[in-house]
């Protein structure tokens, strides 16, 4: 028995380990775009409102940002920033930011507690927070917010669904209340390469082979997140795993609004985007799930490259055509 302990720390060790390698590539990736010219918020038109708060607690702050020239209310978006819940934040994704903004969305960008000091519930009770601040706010920074968009990416997308099923769900845990409480449902729903389903993280070893980078990112995610005592399948994970919730197929109490998600066809989360299509499909809700060929996770992140300007394109326009009716 202590010989298998020895060796289950082992593997989490190693699984964090590359965890943390992973995340400090891309942070720094973040940092130094940061220096080219043409990813300057002026460049675009764009401000940025550096750290507003929405809670009491240390990581309860989010960014604005939104175009410099504006006439009338715009359309808001609450983005939630990816990083296997417990890494990266606003900071590395301020490129989200800015995007949305330079289309002409008010974009409030927010932080959130990561495991695996925090764990479940703890990402989701402070989006919901934060979702309630946005509505009561968004006003005052030029947003609209019954053209509420939630986006975000990986874990970011796992959340921002969590908050959908939120709005639209007498769900029983406090936390989501103010979801409810706001009035306020969200008119579209953008979770990317979204890592939907936080429990068994062994599905994705059962669908086929992965590298051992990916099955550590993948079980580290896991573990970090969810407490000990939270077992594949139990209600308890209910809003860890949105996408099982929507699987069973209950009919909410209040429409679901419309999704567009988007996974290349080399991320092996790319399943929990197509299963997330079907479930929406039986419950009759509007949805786009894109697959790009070849494609790594996150890939959207990288806006140089056609693939990825071809995605935020298609998502553009998947926007339009909803926003439009409201």
């Amino acid at each position: 028995m202590l010989v298998a302990r020895s060796r289950s720390l082992r593997v989490r060790a190693r699984r964090q380990a590359v965890g943390r390698t992973i995340d400090q590539a891309f942070a720094g990736l973040a940092r130094s775009s940061r220096w080219i010219p043409v990813t300057w918020p002026r460049f675009h038109g764009v401000e940025r409102l550096k750290g507003l708060r929405y809670g009491p607690e240390q990581a309860h702050t989010l960014d604005v940002w939104r175009p410099a020239a504006r006439s009338g209310p715009l359309p808001v978006v609450l983005y939630v920033h990816g990083g296997a819940f417990r890494s990266l934040s606003k900071e590395t994704h301020w490129l989200m930011g800015l995007a949305f903004a330079r289309r002409g969305y008010v974009v409030f960008n927010i932080d959130y507690r990561l495991a695996p000091r925090f764990k479940f519930p703890a990402a989701p009770a402070d989006v919901c927070r934060a979702y309630a601040w946005v509505v009561d706010h968004a006003a005052e920074y030029g947003g609209d917010p019954s053209r509420l968009v939630l986006s975000g990416e990986s874990a970011g997308g796992n959340l921002v669904t969590m908050l959908a099923i939120a709005a639209a769900y007498d769900r029983p845990e406090v936390w989501t209340h103010p979801v409810r409480a706001s009035g306020v449902m969200p008119a579209a729903v953008v979770p990317m390469c979204g890592m939907l389903q936080v429990s068994d993280p062994e599905r994705f070893a059962r669908a086929g082979p992965l590298s051992s980078l990916q099955a550590d990112a993948l079980f580290a995610c896991s573990g970090d997140y969810l407490p000990d005592h939270i077992t594949t399948g139990a209600r308890a994970a209910d809003l860890a795993d949105p996408l099982v919730v929507l699987e069973r197929g209950e009919a909410p109490d209040r429409p679901l609004p419309p999704f567009y998600a988007a996974a290349g066809t080399r991320d092996p989360l790319l399943a929990d985007s197509l299963r997330l299509g079907a479930s929406l499909r039986r419950l009759g809700v509007h949805n786009v799930i894109e697959q790009y060929p070849g494609e790594l996770h996150a890939f959207h992140a990288l806006v140089w490259r056609s693939a990825a300007r071809s995605c935020w394109k298609a998502q553009s326009s998947f926007l339009d055509e909803v926003l439009s009716g409201r």
